[in-house]
C-alpha cells in the first residue's frame, strides 16, 4: 500500500483507540475516585523536626513521614530524614536516609512499634593539620512502646542493632514523640 492509502486506516485506528481510551477512562474515573478517597482517608502525615543550637554547635533535622492505617490496630509507614550537624573546629556531618515503620495498637492508649532505618552518614573531622572523612551507612532496627493520646505518641525505643563504635546515635535507648495527622 502507498502512504496515501494508509492514511485513512491510520486516522480510523487513532480515533478508535482514543475513543475507547476516553470511554474506559470515564468509566474507571468514577470507580477510581471512590477508591482514591478511601485510600487517602486512611493515610496520615506527620514526622519530626529538630533544632539544637549551642556554643559553636548546630544540629538541624527534618524527618517527614506518612502512615497507612489498615485498621484500628495496624499501620505501616515510610519516612525520609535529613540532618546537618556541626561542631565548629571539630566536625561537620550530613546524614540522610529513609525508614519504614510498623505500628500496632493493642488498645487505643498503647502503641507498639518496629522501625527499620537506613541512613547515609558523611562526616568530615577537622583539626589544625588536615581533615579526615568518614562516610558510612548506618542501619537501625528500633523496637518501641509508647502512650498514645489523639495524634501524639510519647514513648521509648531501643535500637537492637546499636554499635558503640559505628553509630549515628550515642545510645541504644531513645525517647520519642510521634505526631501523625
Amino acid at each position: 500500500m502507498k502512504n496515501a492509502e494508509k492514511l485513512p486506516i491510520l486516522i480510523f485506528l487513532l480515533v478508535f483507540i482514543f475513543g475507547m481510551e476516553n470511554s474506559i477512562a470515564q468509566s474507571e474515573q468514577s470507580v477510581s475516585a471512590t477508591q482514591k478517597s478511601e485510600f487517602w482517608s486512611k493515610v496520615r502525615f506527620g514526622g519530626g523536626f529538630g533544632l539544637a543550637l549551642g556554643n559553636n554547635y548546630t544540629d538541624i533535622t527534618l524527618a517527614p513521614g506518612a502512615i497507612y492505617d489498615f485498621n484500628q490496630y495496624i499501620s505501616l509507614g515510610f519516612g525520609i530524614q535529613g540532618s546537618y550537624v556541626k561542631q565548629k573546629n571539630f566536625f561537620e556531618s550530613y546524614i540522610y536516609g529513609a525508614s519504614m515503620i510498623v505500628l500496632g495498637n493493642p488498645i487505643p492508649e498503647i502503641q507498639l512499634s518496629a522501625e527499620l532505618e537506613q541512613l547515609r552518614v558523611n562526616t568530615t573531622y577537622e583539626n589544625n593539620f588536615n581533615s579526615v572523612k568518614d562516610n558510612f551507612w548506618n542501619t537501625g532496627l528500633f523496637l518501641g512502646a509508647g502512650y498514645q493520646t489523639n495524634n501524639v505518641t510519647i514513648g521509648l525505643r531501643y535500637n537492637v542493632l546499636h554499635n558503640d563504635n559505628r553509630n549515628v546515635y550515642s545510645e541504644a535507648w531513645m525517647p520519642f514523640v510521634r505526631v501523625y495527622f
